[in-house]
């Protein structure tokens, strides 16, 4: 009979004790997670000393959600669960491969980020006929996960990765607000060659001074995704997730393959399999991808995985170095990436 039992909450102690698939069985309603006295309790306290050094009055409720949001209308800010602590950290990176915000930086853009969405919520800029002659209707369809980048534009602020703010009207204001906000950030000078990114920048100083004087609307009630309120268990959570992160890629490339492993020579028994290569080496291919690309080490490691198994059926072998060959797959996932990225399309290298 498992030792874990629904019917009590378990601490980052606790937890620590338990092996993964332990964890996952738990709910979210199970972990006992709170701000105060979490791992992310300083960034909370970072951004309450940013907002007021730039007069701002406003200060979202931070809690702890099942990925970072900031609920429609609120002024809230939802921050993975998995940042809580060490062990659910350790836990994210073995499910997802990464973990998003596990650095100080990091983190603290996705904060501020989330913050200039507040902005908006606590004051509804966006409902005005200014607002929306510089940043554009907030009313068009939202696919930030399907945007395609134009990625030398300087009418955008950069941010976070993917040239984030040309998503959406509503993420380019809060792109824009983020670096307005950051302390580390001369944006006056940064951005002085870039016309409608600073025009941008300068409207949201505009609105730090005119909120003063406005009353903050923002909605209150139940936290959406408030990990004290889910009874979904983890193990689901990531079920959904990875399905989630399996992108469209195609299943196989096998001119390119071919190519790239050469098996077009006369093999022998002492050649290497091109599936044992790609399985020995697929940690740094898939990290070098993710590193040029941006894109989700997990979404990257499931293409890889299928080029594998093509590879086993193909019976392809190396027919070059091993660092050589490492460097063509390498750069051939990074253009076929990249071009998905920007085009929404895949293209033959060969």
């Amino acid at each position: 009979m498992s030792r874990i039992s629904t019917a009590h909450s378990f601490s980052a102690e606790k937890l620590t004790d338990m092996n993964d698939g332990e964890v996952l069985k738990l709910r979210f309603k199970d972990l006992s997670l709170s701000i105060t006295d979490s791992d992310v309790e300083k960034y909370v306290t970072q951004l309450k000393s940013e907002l007021e050094s730039k007069g701002l009055r406003f200060l979202p409720q931070i809690f702890f959600g099942d990925e970072w949001f900031s609920p429609e209308g609120m002024n809230a800010i939802s921050v993975p669960f998995f940042l809580a602590n060490t062990r659910l950290r350790n836990l994210e990176k073995h499910m997802m491969l990464e973990v998003e915000g596990d650095t100080d930086e990091w983190f603290m853009k996705l904060l501020r980020h989330e913050a200039g969405h507040c902005f908006d919520h606590c004051f509804k800029f966006s409902k005005t006929k200014k607002w929306q002659k510089i940043f554009g209707s907030p009313n068009l369809e939202y696919k930030p996960e399907t945007y395609r980048p134009q990625p030398f534009s300087k009418s955008y602020v950069k941010h976070l990765d993917r040239w984030y703010a040309q998503a959406h009207p509503d993420e380019d204001f809060a792109e824009t607000f983020a670096v307005w906000l950051s302390p580390n950030i001369n944006w006056k000078k940064e951005y002085a060659k870039w016309p409608v990114a600073l025009n941008k920048l300068n409207y949201i100083s505009e609105l730090s001074v005119e909120s003063l004087k406005l009353k903050n609307t923002a909605e209150g009630g139940r936290l959406p995704s408030a990990v004290s309120n889910l009874s979904t268990t983890l193990e689901k959570h990531y079920a959904k997730k990875k399905n989630d992160f399996a992108d469209d890629y195609p299943d196989f490339y096998d001119a390119d393959l071919k190519l790239i492993f050469n098996n077009f020579e006369i093999k022998n028994k002492k050649d290497i399999f091109a599936h044992k290569f790609m399985k020995k080496h697929r940690k740094q291919i898939v990290a070098t991808v993710a590193w040029a690309t941006n894109e989700k080490k997990f979404t990257i490691d499931l293409f890889v995985k299928r080029l594998i198994v093509r590879c086993q059926k193909l019976d392809l072998r190396l027919g070059k170095t091993e660092l050589q060959t490492t460097m063509e797959v390498s750069s051939f996932l990074t253009s076929l990436v990249k071009n998905y990225l920007f085009t929404g399309k895949f293209k033959r290298t060969a």
